[in-house]
């Protein structure tokens, strides 16, 4: 039934009107796009839950979506948020075996603007 499926969107900076996780998409080949694309389909129909290798906890409500094609190992922070949406919250290519902190702060940032903006995701 439609009314109850999930749905996805894309964090959109409350300062800047951007859409920073759909331009880190936009800028890479085709061919990750459409791997990144299918992933984010993917994370929707399960309902924002997936388990590793697909997803990871990062902190609080924050996880990640891990998408790797060829040696670029591409992560989207997102959250499951009211409304049967999951927000899609940060993106990055991930080098070190760790997160780095400050991708991690991003995403946190991005959520508090998400929680302080809500209206714009209803």
């Amino acid at each position: 039934m439609i009314y109850n499926e999930y749905k996805t969107k894309f964090y959109k900076n409350s300062r800047t009107d951007r859409d920073p996780v759909l331009e880190y998409i936009n800028k890479l080949q085709e061919k990750e796009r459409t791997k990144i694309f299918k992933y984010i389909e993917f994370l929707r129909k399960n309902k924002g839950v997936l388990d590793e290798p697909y997803s990871n906890h990062i902190k609080g409500k924050i996880r990640e979506l891990r998408v790797d094609f060829s040696r670029n190992r591409h992560r989207i922070f997102y959250f499951a948020f009211i409304g049967k949406k999951i927000i899609l919250l940060h993106a990055f290519l991930k080098k070190t075996k760790k997160t780095p902190v400050s991708e991690i702060r991003k995403a946190e940032e991005n959520y508090q603007d998400v929680l302080n903006n809500k209206e714009i995701y209803e």
